[in-house]
This record gives structure tokens, sequence and C-alpha cells, in this order.
């Protein structure tokens, strides 16, 4: 099988496209909670801590100079960037937490009974006669 197949059989797999499908949700479902956790939370967190703008905080290691712009480090960012992780990680998992226990109420239900044809009732009838009339018989 030539790889060009392949990646055809591959490409036009349900999962793939479910998978891509799940990719730009993700991608919109993070820029939510980026805007989330960026304007909505951080702000009042950095009042209740002296009005500290997480965005804004930085490790200067070199001073701007004519030629050069100045080399920070910005932490205040990489906060910003821990506590939206947490927030989607923390959402992902309600969500899996949620997709679990539906598959367990689906597969604690009972299973139906099947229904038999009528030809199959009239087998059943004639072969349990059959063994009543043998055993009757010895």
């Amino acid at each position: 099988m030539s790889m060009m197949n392949e990646f055809k059989e591959f490409a036009v797999k349900g999962n793939v496209v479910d998978m891509a499908v799940g990719i730009i949700i993700g991608a919109a479902f993070g820029k939510i909670v980026s805007s989330f956790v960026g304007d909505v939370l951080m702000p009042p967190i950095g009042v209740l801590l002296g009005g500290v703008d997480f965005s804004s905080l930085v490790y200067i290691v070199q001073e701007a100079t004519r030629e050069a712009p100045a080399v920070v480090i910005s932490y205040g960012k990489f906060i910003q960037s821990m506590v939206d992780f947490t927030i989607v990680a923390f959402a992902i998992f309600l969500a899996i937490k949620g997709i679990n226990s539906l598959k367990k109420k689906e597969e604690e239900k009972p299973a139906e009974t099947p229904k038999f044809s009528n030809e199959e009732v009239l087998l059943t009838e004639i072969r349990n006669l059959l063994k009543e009339q043998k055993q009757a018989e010895h």
C-alpha cells in the first residue's frame, strides 16, 4: 500500500474529522478562558494583592538602550498562563467526568430481552415438547 493511499485512508476516517473539530473548538474555548482569566479574574486578584497588574510584571535583565530594547522576563504573563491552564484543565476534567458518568449509566441499564419472531417461538415450543416426550420415555 502506497503512502498516499495510507494517508487518504487516515484522512477520511471519522476519528480524524472528530479530532479536527475538537481542536478547533478547543482553540476557541482556550481564547474564551484566556479572556476570562485576563479580563475578569486577574484584575480583582491584582487589586486584592495591592493593585498588581499581572500582565505587566516583568524582571528587567538589561535596561533598554538607544540601540536595543530592554531584555525582560515576563513572569506575570507566565502566571496568567498558569491560571489559564488550570481553569482549562479543570473544565476539561469536569466535561470528561460528566461524559464518563453518562457512559456508566448507559452501561448499567439492563439489556432488553430479545423479542423472538413467531417462528422462533413455535420452534422453541416444539423443542420443549420433544424434550418432555424424551424424558417421559425414560
